[in-house]
């Protein structure tokens, strides 16, 4: 038998670092199905993942569960994304969750990352390929749904304050079937007659489903072969889609630029952020 002899805390603290050190433990998938689930007043969230056979201690943190799409329920049937490690006070592991997806939504993110990972190995996210905006574009082709009031918006106020911009809109459904290669053609479409300066390609937020035609194939190598610099604006800033690597400014950095100090990008920018 061991002379030395531990306190609890110190047991506790070994078993936490024992699974720190694991990689495989930093970024779990786990389905489960939802008990216990409760929401506190300070936006954290506490409850447990089980199956026939066990259950699993999980929290997630309110600057995590702000991001939630949908409201859990006990029973059910989820994918939570996360960490799993010790909270040592009561001695008790637990997955420490960062995304909540609902059932059906986890095979569309093991999709998503197959995906990124092929197409990061073609070289489509390369810094490289990147190309920078023109500072002072003289028509700008906007791809989206013509039936969104942030496109409106985008064109009556860029319109007030630079009467000398020409506004293309190439109208396109963005969700649903069809939605993916009618967007890759909008792109092929301006590259093919050079009708633009530069590209806006995107829609306002939604869940992962609603977004799925921007981490199509069709529409991520369009967006990346286009002569055409692209500012992908999909969703809301927590939003990512594969449109976004290939891209060659995402829409929320380009909001941050100094380029935004121009009147095209300001006035674009200001009637966006009024959907964002």
């Amino acid at each position: 038998m061991t002379e030395a002899v531990y306190s609890v805390s110190e047991i506790n603290n070994f078993i936490k670092h024992i699974l720190e050190q694991e990689p495989e433990l930093r970024n779990l998938q786990v389905v489960g199905e939802i008990s216990n689930f409760k929401r506190y007043p300070s936006g954290h969230c506490y409850f447990t993942l089980k199956d026939a056979g066990a259950v699993l201690k999980c929290v997630m943190f309110r600057s995590k569960a702000v991001n939630l799409r949908f409201q859990p329920q006990n029973g059910d049937t989820v994918v939570a994304v996360g960490r799993l490690a010790v909270y040592e006070r009561d001695g008790v592991y637990q997955l420490y969750t960062d995304l909540l997806l609902q059932q059906g939504v986890g095979d569309l993110m093991q999709a998503y990352e197959k995906l990124k990972q092929k197409l990061e190995r073609a070289g489509l996210f390369a810094p490289e390929r990147k190309q920078q905006l023109p500072l002072h574009p003289r028509t700008v082709g906007i791809i989206t749904s013509p039936a969104g009031a942030a496109v409106r918006d985008i064109i009556t106020v860029s319109r007030r304050r630079n009467q000398g911009i020409k506004l293309l809109l190439y109208p396109v459904k963005v969700q649903g079937e069809g939605a993916a290669a009618e967007i890759a053609a909008a792109i092929e479409f301006f590259n093919r007659k050079k009708l633009a300066d530069v590209l806006i390609v995107g829609r306002g937020g939604g869940s992962i489903e609603d977004l799925w035609a921007f981490n199509e194939e069709i529409t991520v190598r369009a967006v990346a072969a286009s002569k055409i610099p692209v500012v992908s604006a999909v969703g809301h800033e927590t939003d990512f889609t594969l449109c976004d690597f290939a891209a060659d400014v995402r829409w929320w950095l380009m909001l941050k630029a100094t380029s935004n100090t121009l009147p095209i990008w300001s006035s674009v920018r200001a009637a966006c952020c009024q959907h964002c």
